[in-house]
């Protein structure tokens, strides 16, 4: 797979686009619901997955590793700076190590179960095909 400055360009504007979406929902869902559960971090991923399945039924999903300029800056940019794991795993450990490991593991499942569910009304909504 070649990367052209093209690629590169559209990865980095959604990526910018989505890091600065992920901040903005996250801080109003803290504001919100507040931070003893990191709800923030819990819409961002499950309103990405559900993004997700939808652009993987409009775009379809790549059969390759050439992927189009849409995938490019929608899926892998714009999707990719907006969802965090990493920010997902540090806060689930933070729970779990704070003496809360009944809201540890409701994160990892709720982050798990109900994104894949998330993934799968996108689709379903964006008229994927099985």
């Amino acid at each position: 797979m070649s990367i052209g400055a093209s690629s590169l360009l559209l990865v980095a504007a959604g990526g910018a686009l989505g890091g600065m979406g992920r901040l903005a929902v996250t801080n109003l869902f803290s504001h919100w619901l507040g931070t003893r559960f990191p709800w923030g971090t819990l819409v961002v991923n499950l309103s990405g997955a559900l993004l997700a399945g939808s652009l993987a039924a409009w775009l379809g999903v790549p059969a390759t590793l050439e992927l189009s300029s849409a995938w490019l800056g929608l899926v892998v940019g714009l999707l990719g700076g907006y969802t965090t794991v990493s920010s997902f795993s540090l806060q689930t450990l933070t729970l779990w190590q704070s003496g809360h490991p009944q809201q540890a593991v409701a994160n990892v499942l709720a982050t798990c179960l109900v994104g894949l569910a998330m993934a799968a009304l996108g689709w379903w909504l964006a008229g994927g095909s099985a």
